[in-house]
């Protein structure tokens, strides 16, 4: 029999001591157990899952890398790029890479016949992946670009069709600024033409991320629309857009990519582009890190706080026990026993209540967002079940480490002293 044990387990069950100081001591150290570590879940849950959807909703209306031409363009425009088929067979063939889209970007003015507003138009093709989006489309559908017909379909954001007052299957008409070289027969003298050109658009679908940098003024149309206006060849993009596999190993991955690139190309990747919102991302883990390490340090010294105190209320019995022959090592046993029964419950519940309330979160989105300021409307949680594992093993691990300590005043009590303690 594990007397140790058996007098830990007669000591936190007993009901005769209610009245003893340590009870609500040792009850409060156990409820800061349960409440650093739901607080500590619930951190680390809002912060990956803040974060993921962020860079989800980057990626999705970008991509991981794009590859641009190595010029830049004057103006806001693009300068055309062309891969051919076969180097974009070779690309899609790399291990690493899930998908490869030609897009273009046009600055244009939306008239309507109450006012003007700016609008992005990206183009794109059949090719282009609509998994993100499709999750966002709020009314009609997704564009089909598949047809031999350039398509006059345009999906737009909720927001732009709000101020604009536009309606599903309207008409949009949109405005753009192209220039082209063009020479002169007479001189022979090769000249940037600047010209005003029109586009009649129908919409086709609205869509609703709540990413208000990209939702303000994007629209999704033919990339055939793009080309023509722009006097491009079939075969000419502004970029391509490449997907990978694994988010993880973007940098690695875009290193590897670049060494297929010809000399006239430019790749970077999402994080160099919207480079100021990861700045912002990567700042919110120190944030994350420093909560954590602050309800690490409550629940220490609760633990240590409960523990000493029962240990002082305990005198008597640990001279007793030491009169009896029991050694120091064998009465702190005792003790220790004791801090495992308090800390599991307080780990347990811990776990029960921040989990809980990470579900309920991430499938009822109680907790609003201005989607204004934090690009979601709703708090993001992440269910990362190891990071779980991990708080619990780590805070379990740390607060029996820093438990030994008030365990060595009991090598302090003597029998002789401790019976007369009272």
């Amino acid at each position: 029999m594990n007397i140790e044990k058996h007098i830990a387990d007669r000591i936190t069950s007993s009901k005769k001591d209610a009245a003893n100081i340590s009870k609500p001591i040792v009850k409060i150290g156990i409820l800061g157990i349960i409440l650093g570590l739901a607080v500590m879940i619930l951190t680390i849950s809002m912060v990956l899952g803040f974060k993921n959807e962020i860079i989800r909703k980057i990626t999705g209306f970008t991509a991981d890398m794009v590859i641009a031409n190595i010029n830049p363009g004057s103006n806001g425009e693009q300068i055309p790029i062309t891969i051919s088929k076969d180097s974009l067979a070779l690309f899609k063939k790399l291990p690493f890479i899930k998908h490869i889209q030609p897009i273009a970007i046009k600055n244009g003015i939306i008239k309507t016949k109450t006012q003007n507003e700016g609008v992005l138009i990206k183009g794109i093709n059949a090719e282009y992946d609509f998994s993100f989006l499709k999750d966002y489309l709020q009314e009609g559908e997704l564009p089909d670009y598949s047809k031999e017909v350039v398509s006059q379909s345009i999906l737009v954001s909720e927001s732009l069709a709000s101020r604009l007052d536009l309606k599903l299957n309207q008409k949009m008409l949109v405005y753009f600024i192209v220039q082209h070289e063009v020479t002169d027969s007479i001189t022979n003298q090769t000249f940037i033409k600047f010209e005003q050109r029109s586009r009649n658009f129908v919409i086709c679908g609205i869509f609703k991320t709540s990413f208000s940098d990209f939702d303000n003024n994007l629209a999704f149309a033919d990339l055939r629309q793009i080309q023509k206006l722009n006097y491009w060849e079939p075969h000419m993009a502004g970029n391509y857009e490449v997907r990978i596999k694994d988010s993880r190993l973007m940098e690695e991955n875009a290193s590897d990519f670049s060494e297929n690139l010809g000399m006239y190309y430019q790749l970077s990747t999402v994080r160099d582009l919207y480079s100021n919102i990861f700045i912002w991302l990567d700042k919110l883990d120190i944030n994350g890190v420093i909560i954590i390490v602050l309800m690490v340090v409550v629940a220490v010294i609760n633990m240590i706080t409960a523990l000493l105190i029962l240990i002082l209320e305990r005198t008597n019995m640990i001279g007793l026990l030491k009169s009896l022959g029991m050694s120091n090592v064998n009465v702190r046993k005792i003790f220790f026993y004791i801090s495992m029964k308090l800390l599991s419950r307080g780990l347990i519940w811990g776990n029960v209540i921040g989990i809980s309330l990470c579900l309920i979160q991430y499938y009822f989105k109680i907790v609003k967002l201005d989607p204004s300021t934090y690009y979601v409307d709703s708090v993001a949680i992440e269910l990362t079940w190891m990071y779980y594992l991990l708080l619990s093993l780590g805070t379990a691990i740390i607060c029996m480490l820093f438990l030994f300590i008030p365990t060595i005043i009991i090598s302090k009590i003597t029998p002789i002293k401790s019976i007369r303690f009272d």
